[in-house]
């Protein structure tokens, strides 16, 4: 190991990186020795990624919400660590219905997935094996034997 001061010893690197990792995924203060601008532009470039991720596994939500799913999603995410695409979409869908804020296409998909799987917020959703009945918005999905069917109500 070297004397030099310029040398960080390996526990200091593992943590600066890991200030930096939390700084930038999970809205964690800026650790010194890093220039705001540039940490806070790649913060912003994670938040498109990620909003892109997302959109792949909610199509409907993300086109519901049209022009401001970027900035609805990054809002939300600004502060949450990542728990994988299916999952932030799912929690996000779900603080959206609690808002009354979940477009009629989001609360379509809400219902069939909260039909097809069982999704506790903490552990990765588990397909159902039992009949399942789900509301979101006028949607209502039914589940049996596997198969998932959306009940709209009739249109005027």
């Amino acid at each position: 190991m070297s004397g030099d001061p310029a040398v960080p010893a390996p526990g200091d690197l593992a943590a600066r990186q890991a200030a930096l990792v939390a700084a930038l995924v999970a809205g964690g203060p800026l650790p010194p020795g890093f220039a705001p601008a540039p940490v806070d532009a790649a913060r912003r470039a994670l938040l498109r990624k990620r909003a892109g991720d997302v959109a792949r596994h909610w199509p409907l939500l993300a086109a519901g919400l049209g022009p401001a799913w970027p900035a609805t999603f990054a809002g939300w995410a600004a502060g949450r660590p990542t728990n994988g695409s299916l999952r932030d979409g799912w929690d996000l869908a779900r603080e959206l219905r609690g808002r009354g804020e979940l477009p009629p296409l989001g609360a379509e998909e809400l219902a069939t997935r909260e039909a097809a799987s069982r999704y506790d917020g903490t552990r990765a959703p588990r397909r159902r094996r039992l009949p399942a009945l789900a509301r979101a918005g006028g949607a209502v999905a039914v589940q049996l034997a596997g198969r998932v069917r959306l009940l709209r109500p009739a249109r005027r």
